[in-house]
């Protein structure tokens, strides 16, 4: 509705401004009025919140007004009150936050409420928030009826075959054989096809050879490495870091949860048990080092120096991928959008209030710094949980604790239970490794010290040691030694005994209490016997830097000087033990190790069990959303971590939502939904079409995929599959993660390099590799230096170089059209076209005798040399050229 407005139009005392060069203004309210609104003014005033009772969503109800009544009277400017807030002239401007409106959008209000304040007669209010379609369960939708049968044997392919129909759009044919091969293989497990493998491919002419292939893939454990990246990309992996070897984010040691995603995706666990393990591995299965790995994803939220940084990380990121929700964006007020209020924010919150993080140990290694398992654990049931103030963390809100729970928008909340958790979750001192290495390393100390002692009292007989009755003689101090470590022993025993005692399923409160004294005696001998040894010791050394002392060595001076204080501490720590075994009968002993709350709070438990709730609306259609986009290149819903209402619709709803059924009915398997998306007729499709096709007018874009989508390669790829060509890549799965600054040189995939914020390989950051803060979707840049790390890399200088070596190892040195075809198969996956053949054999032809003049060639000046040098044979060294060109073709680069 459009309104042509002269200049001199009744704005009595508030004239309308013109535009310039123009003597009229021309306002359209679905145009130049609506949208501002709906931008700036809905969040307080439209169907999520009407603050002051007032609606802005249509017109009917801003004449309705706030409490205080309407706020537009239309053809009077000056009786609408709604102008005042706008301009601050009241003192209150609106909207509160942000900038305010321009001149340019006030005056266009002015001018369409001056003209009557016009709006179509069927304009409808805002939709009720929770009528949105992502709060909503999915239910299956009906198939629809394809088009032709080769588009209506897969359900995907029926439903785009539907929207082909409706808008006219010709899909194009099924890609070449080798491209759909080579697609599917990088698709699914990130390494390109040997050749071997590429040819049993191409001679198989059963119909099912595809799908079996597909199968073989599926099979592969390299497929848990590939779609673990992709996973780790959504959940935020990140190594430890830090400044120096101070640990700032994360934890040392979380590869291990790295290693739990690949393994579980290749043991095709249901995503929904994933999710589960990720949240509460602890409350779920507490005595289980493996699944209790899974719990990384919560402590990569580990900061060091702000807990509320760290559990507003948590909030955030456990909302956007595994719910697709922006929670976050409730923590300073309510959501503008969802209707989520701020209160719900810090009820999120209290889900995790309790939780840290503790380092257990793993058996043959006592020192966890070294190794260990890192995981989470309900430290502080008791906790409150505050609202902050505008989210500022310095003004609590103390007089309302708030009580944990998701978002009220949803009315199914879990029920929360406390957990009850076996000793050895607790106290994992009583796990057998930790005491049998207790045991072992005491009886060991006994074992080196009776070995000392034997061997002094040889000396002694001998006659080649120091006077036996002199109490610091070898033999005296060897005999203090094995007192000592007997003592040890001893205390270790008697600790063990007690643990049994206290641990045992039908505990004996006076049998306890006995063997509680007994070890806590025990324990006091020990430390008597330790210091006592400590004392002869430092008494020894005492007494050999006084007969070392020298007037021409300063150093003799303060070495005594530093034995006398040595002897001092010992001598005070040996009174101070000896006065303890005298004191009072011990009430306790020293456990193995830290002694946690036997009981879990449950609450990460009923949080996990209703995010992957099969009427759960977001999970499945989240997970869905993620797997398509790494297998087409583009979502079905376009903003990947936010489904609420200010985030994008669906492209295909009913196909969206059928995929989340299909999931959720298949056991939340993953492998299952790869099949169904890269057996259907679209993944097969060409990805190349003319550019004047009929259909790049009705779809330029192709969201309705008539098409293949070509996607560059991610970075972990390009530089596996250089290494993979060549036949470099070792294959070893899992472990701890790798030096970054080795990635050019360890022939392991890049997935095991360590990851973090100021720890990333060169090579990989160069190519886009995940932003370790928020990677819900791969950024790709085309930028010189990639360019330039591939032409200049030793890396590819030294892969293409072995590659060509192997090849020309299986042909003779004149047969260059040989080489050429297996080059191209080895790297592209594909036979070379006539040109490109013609081509590369003009270059093989004539590169040799150039090469061949040494003193001609210019030497590189800068940069790392390759480990593989060229061949001097020149021939020899224009097939390594041509070998790193094919490394430096998009074809390498792309799947196509």
């Amino acid at each position: 509705m459009v309104l042509r407005l002269t200049a001199a139009v009744i704005l009595t005392g508030m004239a309308v401004p013109t535009l310039a060069g123009a003597d009229e203004i021309e306002v359209d309210y679905l145009r130049d009025i609506k949208p501002v609104l709906t931008a700036r003014c809905y969040s307080c005033h439209g169907a999520l919140k009407q603050e002051a009772k007032l609606r802005l969503d249509t017109v009917e109800l801003m004449q309705v007004g706030s409490n205080a009544g309407p706020v537009i009277e239309p053809g009077n400017v000056e009786e609408s009150y709604l102008l005042y807030v706008l301009t601050g002239e009241d003192g209150l401007r609106m909207p509160p936050e942000g900038e305010p409106l321009t001149d340019e959008q006030i005056n266009a209000i002015r001018s369409w409420i001056a003209a009557g304040a016009p709006a179509p007669d069927d304009e409808t209010p805002q939709q009720d928030p929770m009528d949105h379609w992502a709060f909503q369960a999915p239910v299956r939708p009906e198939v629809p009826e394809a088009s032709s049968p080769e588009w209506g044997s897969n359900p995907i392919d029926a439903f785009l075959s539907a929207e082909h129909q409706r808008l006219g759009l010709s899909p194009l044919a099924e890609a070449d054989r080798a491209l759909l091969f080579r697609r599917v293989a990088l698709d699914l497990t990130g390494l390109a096809p040997t050749r071997d493998e590429l040819h049993a491919f191409l001679d198989d002419p059963s119909p099912d050879a595809y799908d079996r292939a597909v199968d073989r893939l599926l099979d592969s454990p390299h497929y848990g490495e590939r779609w673990g990246r992709h996973w780790m990309d959504v959940w935020r992996y990140s190594d430890w870091d830090g400044y120096g070897q101070e640990v700032r984010e994360s934890q040392p040691h979380i590869w291990r949860w790295r290693d739990w995603i690949v393994e579980s995706l290749n043991d095709d666990l249901g995503y929904d048990q994933m999710i589960q393990a990720m949240l509460a591995a602890d409350e779920i299965a507490p005595d289980d080092p493996d699944t209790l790995r899974a719990t990384g994803f919560l402590v990569r939220n580990w900061y060091k120096f702000n807990r509320n940084i760290w559990l507003d990380a948590t909030v955030e990121h456990t909302g956007k991928a595994f719910l697709g929700l922006t929670i976050n964006c409730a923590k300073c007020h309510d959501h503008k959008y969802d209707p989520i209020p701020q209160t719900d924010y810090y009820r999120f919150r209290a889900l995790f209030e309790p939780h840290e993080i503790a380092t257990d140990r793993i058996p043959d290694q006592s020192d966890t710094s070294k190794d260990g398992l890192v995981r989470v654990f309900d430290a502080h049931a008791d906790r409150p949980t505050y609202l902050f103030e505008r989210g500022e963390e310095s003004m609590p809100v103390e007089s309302r604790p708030l009580e944990p729970a998701i978002p009220q928008m949803f009315d199914d909340a879990p029920e929360i239970a406390p957990v009850s958790l076996p000793p050895t979750a607790y106290y994992p001192g009583l796990r057998e490794h930790v005491r049998r290495e207790a045991l072992d390393t005491a009886r060991a100390t006994v074992d080196t010290a009776r070995t000392a002692l034997e061997k002094a009292q040889t000396e002694s007989e001998e006659g080649t040691s120091e006077t036996s009755e002199d109490p610091l003689s070898p033999l005296r101090l060897a005999e203090r030694g094995l007192k000592a470590a007997l003592a040890d022993l001893d205390a270790v025993e008697a600790r063990l005994a007690a643990d049994d005692a206290r641990y045992a399923e039908a505990p004996d409160d006076r049998q306890i209490e006995l063997l509680t004294i007994r070890a806590g005696l025990a324990e006091r001998r020990a430390a008597l016997a330790r210091t006592e040894h400590d004392r002869i010791l430092a008494e020894k050394a005492l007494a050999d830097a006084r007969a070392a002392l020298s007037d021409d060595d300063p150093k003799t001076a303060q070495a005594v000087t530093a034995a006398e204080k040595a002897l001092t501490n010992a001598t005070k720590a040996a009174e101070e033990a000896a006065q303890a075994l005298d004191g009072p009968l011990p009430s306790s002993y020293s456990p193995f190790g830290p002694v946690r709350p036997a009981t879990s709070t449950g609450r990460r438990l009923a949080l996990a069990h209703w995010i992957t709730d099969r009427e759960n609306p977001l999970t499945a259609r989240v997970a869905v959303n993620h797997v398509w986009m790494r297998h087409f290149g583009e979502p079905l819903v376009e903003s990947v971590f936010d489904f609420g209402i200010g985030g994008s619709l669906p492209s295909h709803p009913e196909l969206l939502d059928w995929l989340a059924v299909e999931l959720i009915d298949s056991g939340w398997s993953l492998k299952h939904l790869h099949r169904l998306i890269v057996t259907s007729r679209a993944y097969r499709m060409q990805s190349w079409s003319d550019p004047d096709h009929p259909n790049t007018s009705i779809d330029p874009q192709n969201r309705f995929l008539w098409r293949m989508n070509p996607r560059r390669m991610e970075s972990e790829l390009v530089r596996d599959n250089v290494l993979r060509v060549a036949g470099s890549l070792d294959p070893t799965l899992g472990g701890p993660d790798l030096a970054p600054e080795s990635a050019l040189d360890t022939p392991r995939r890049s997935l095991y390099f360590r990851h973090a914020k100021e720890k990333r390989a060169t090579f990989l950051k160069l190519f886009d590799s995940a932003n370790v803060t928020s990677c819900y979707r791969r950024d790709v840049s085309v930028a010189p230096q990639q360019a330039l790390a591939l032409s200049n890399s030793p890396l590819t200088l030294g892969q293409a170089r072995l590659l060509a070596g192997k090849l020309s190892e299986s042909v003779s040195e004149n047969a260059d059209p040989s080489f050429i075809a297996l080059a191209f198969e080895q790297v592209l996956g594909r036979a070379p076209s006539p040109e490109e053949r013609d081509a590369c054999l003009t270059y093989l032809q004539t590169q040799p005798a150039q090469l061949a003049e040494a003193e001609s060639l210019t030497p590189f000046e800068s940069g790392p040399e390759s480990a593989i040098p060229p061949s001097t044979n020149p021939h020899q060294r224009a097939r390594e050229n041509l070998v790193h060109v094919l490394m430096n073709h998009s074809d390498f680069l792309t799947i196509r």
